[in-house]
């Protein structure tokens, strides 16, 4: 059995990795750290893009886990052809709650508040007072409740807001309460003041916050977007920037990144941050507690964390 383990993180700088595999560092070089075919635990390079991380897919005819450190496992799909048959591949759950969380908290803030308005009148020197929004009292719907959109919920709590609705791929229910599944999306969103995505891209969320989903959006709702740039058409949403009646916070914009002549950046009521939501100084200590725990899993051949699929497994 091959025995290499490809790693973006040194592997001197994560505690507690089990002996055994030959640990080879690749974080997206031009060069392989050694021969892909020899290798069986590859962890996927972190915010790099998508052509690069399955370049040595093709190559891997031993691999037997495929690891992100994101959440979203859209960069990845593309190789997943080329892999043999029953590879598992395993997302980043437990990784990056804490920082989109928190980054979801401060888009929502920020934009009711009129934070930039603020940051632009500093720099005229111009004080600048008025009535603004608040978040307590507002009818929050989280669109996409996994781990991140349970995360997004937990820091919603201390704000007082007057209603979290959720919404996932299937029904089910929560501590917290129910979660409805997406067919009953057209019937929330008129109630909503703010609307939260933290899904997955797949076929069915591409293009999910079309026409008719920000249509129905009220006079005057936030949209948040913390999951994939593709999740909403940017076409549809311009035309409702640029009437005034909706506003938004995006993390993530399609396409990305943004040309410095996209509309986007110029349209009224809009705040861009960069695909910030899971860079920061929480990543590295929970993404090294992950690959410790995995790799000991699987050199003690115990049950892998987050499998989200297996390569030539049945979907039915």
């Amino acid at each position: 059995m091959t025995a290499d383990v490809w790693l973006p993180i040194p592997p001197d700088e994560i505690e507690g990795l089990p002996e055994g595999p030959d640990y080879r560092f690749w974080n997206g070089g031009e060069d392989f750290p050694a021969d892909p075919a020899d290798c069986a635990f590859y962890v996927v390079p972190y915010m790099k893009p998508s052509p690069l991380c399955v370049r040595p897919m093709g190559r891997m005819s031993n691999v037997q886990v495929v690891q992100t450190l994101s959440a979203g496992i859209d960069h990845v799909e593309p190789g997943l052809g080329h892999l043999p048959a029953g590879v598992r591949l395993c997302n980043a759950r437990g990784v990056h709650e804490a920082s989109t969380g928190e980054l979801t908290l401060a888009l929502i803030l920020a934009s009711l508040r009129g934070i930039p308005d603020f940051v632009r009148a500093q720099d005229r020197g111009e004080w600048l007072g008025g009535f603004r929004p608040a978040l307590a009292d507002k009818n929050v719907l989280i669109v996409g409740y996994g781990s991140i959109g349970e995360a997004i919920e937990d820091r919603l709590v201390p704000f007082e807001v007057a209603r979290v609705a959720r919404v996932a791929r299937s029904e089910r229910t929560t501590a917290r309460g129910p979660v409805h599944p997406l067919t009953e999306l057209p019937a929330l969103l008129p109630e909503a003041d703010v609307v939260i995505l933290s899904t997955p891209l797949t076929e069915t969320t591409r293009g999910l916050a079309g026409a008719d989903f920000l249509a129905r959006m009220k006079d005057g709702a936030l949209l948040v977007n913390v999951a994939r740039g593709p999740v909403v058409d940017t076409k549809a949403l311009l035309a409702e920037l640029e009437s005034g009646r909706i506003t938004a916070a995006l993390d993530v914009t399609d396409p990305e990144p943004l040309a410095r002549e996209h509309p986007l950046w110029r349209a009224p009521g809009v705040l861009i941050s960069p695909h910030v939501g899971g860079p920061t100084s929480a990543f590295l200590p929970r993404a090294r507690r992950l690959l410790a725990d995995q790799l000991n899993r699987y050199v003690n051949r115990e049950p892998l964390r987050n499998v989200i699929l297996t390569t030539g497994a049945s979907t039915d």
